[in-house]
């Protein structure tokens, strides 16, 4: 008998879950197109439906015999242990960032989650991690706010954006 429950198949389950979960949450958002013609639910509908699709070709791939290749790469040890500091800090930072969004706002917020998290992963220059950081939270601020009308908190900085 081959052994069908493998831990590719509960990635590839996950992957198409989460692609419903995303479909059927773009569902509900309601707004109007901005002017590039493009509305709020766009790009969610297009990752969901990516992954949706992703998902469903990478069970059948599975459930068909195929699985994943051990790492080759010459960076990447296989035997090593798992990093559970790095998992925390990255999970810690993103919940911090999902507690304080509201009272930080999004340029804020997420200026210090893109910064969390280079530092975390190992960033060896903190400064030019920094003003990436803030270049990314801006830049995606006005992205979605300006861009695509999608409102985002703005916290502190909401008469100056």
């Amino acid at each position: 008998m081959i052994r069908r429950w493998r831990p590719e198949l509960g990635l590839a389950v996950v992957v198409l879950g989460l692609g419903v979960f995303v479909v059927i949450g773009t569902l509900d958002v309601s707004a109007a197109a901005s002017q590039l013609g493009l509305g709020p639910r766009f790009f969610p509908m297009l990752v969901g439906g990516a992954m949706v699709l992703i998902g469903a070709f990478y069970v059948i791939d599975v459930l068909r015999g195929g699985h994943g290749d051990p790492e080759e790469s010459e960076d990447v040890d296989a035997a090593a242990p798992t990093d559970w500091r790095s998992v925390g800090l990255v999970s810690g930072i993103f919940l911090a960032f999902a507690a304080l969004l509201d009272v930080l706002g999004w340029v804020i917020g997420a200026s210090l989650l893109f910064f969390g998290l280079s530092v975390a992963l190992g960033a060896e220059h903190r400064l030019r991690a920094a003003v990436v950081a803030v270049v990314l939270g801006v830049t995606t601020y006005l992205l979605f706010v300006k861009g695509l009308g999608v409102s985002l908190p703005a916290g502190p900085l909401g008469g100056v954006m």
